[in-house]
C-alpha cells in the first residue's frame, strides 16, 4: 500500500487533468470522487456538482486531484519526474505533455498544459553522470544543460567525448 499520495491542487479543472493524465500513462485509473454540493459550491464559490475530490492512479502511483479554487498554482519548486529508458519513451512523454499549451522548458523539464512541471528523464541519464570520470561527468553534463527535451544520443557522444 502506498503510505504518501500527493494532492495536486486545481482551480477547476482537476477532473479534465485526471483525464488527459490518464490517456497518456498505461495502467492508469480514475477513481470516483466527491462532488461540491449546492452549500458546499455556495460556500466555497465553486459550481454546483464539480468534482471537490478524486484519487487517480498513473503508472501504479496514487494521486489525488483537488478542485480548490484559484488561490494556489504549482510551480517548479515541485516536479513530476518519469523514468525513461529508451529515447521513444522519451519522446512520447515530452511530446504528449507538452501538447495543447504545455510549454518546454531546460533540462528535460516542461510544464503541462496544467502547469504542472514534469522531468522527463532517460535512466541513461543517471547512468552516465556516475559511472565514468569526473571528466566524463562534466561533459555529460554540459551537453544536458544546452537542452530542452533530453536526447539520449548527444548524452552518450558527450561521455565518449565525441
Amino acid at each position: 500500500m502506498q503510505k504518501i499520495t500527493p494532492c495536486l491542487w486545481f482551480d477547476k479543472n482537476g477532473e479534465e487533468a485526471m483525464e488527459f493524465y490518464a490517456s497518456i500513462f498505461k495502467d492508469s485509473k480514475i477513481n470516483k470522487g466527491s462532488r461540491y454540493s449546492k452549500e458546499s459550491a455556495a460556500q466555497m464559490g465553486m459550481p454546483e456538482g464539480l468534482m471537490l475530490a478524486a484519487t487517480f492512479e498513473l503508472a501504479g502511483q496514487k494521486f489525488m486531484a483537488l478542485n480548490g479554487g484559484p488561490m494556489f498554482k504549482f510551480t517548479e519548486a515541485i516536479s513530476l519526474m518519469i523514468d525513461c529508458e529508451t529515447q521513444e519513451e522519451v519522446d512520447y512523454y515530452w511530446n504528449a505533455l507538452t501538447a495543447d499549451g504545455g510549454a518546454e522548458s531546460m533540462c528535460g523539464w516542461l510544464k503541462d498544459k496544467f502547469g504542472l512541471s514534469w522531468q522527463v528523464t532517460p535512466m541513461k541519464l543517471n547512468e552516465l553522470m556516475s559511472s565514468g570520470t569526473p571528466e566524463q561527468s562534466a561533459r555529460v553534463m554540459q551537453a544536458m544543460m544546452k537542452m530542452k527535451k533530453i536526447i539520449i544520443q548527444d548524452l552518450q557522444d558527450a561521455f565518449d567525448g565525441k
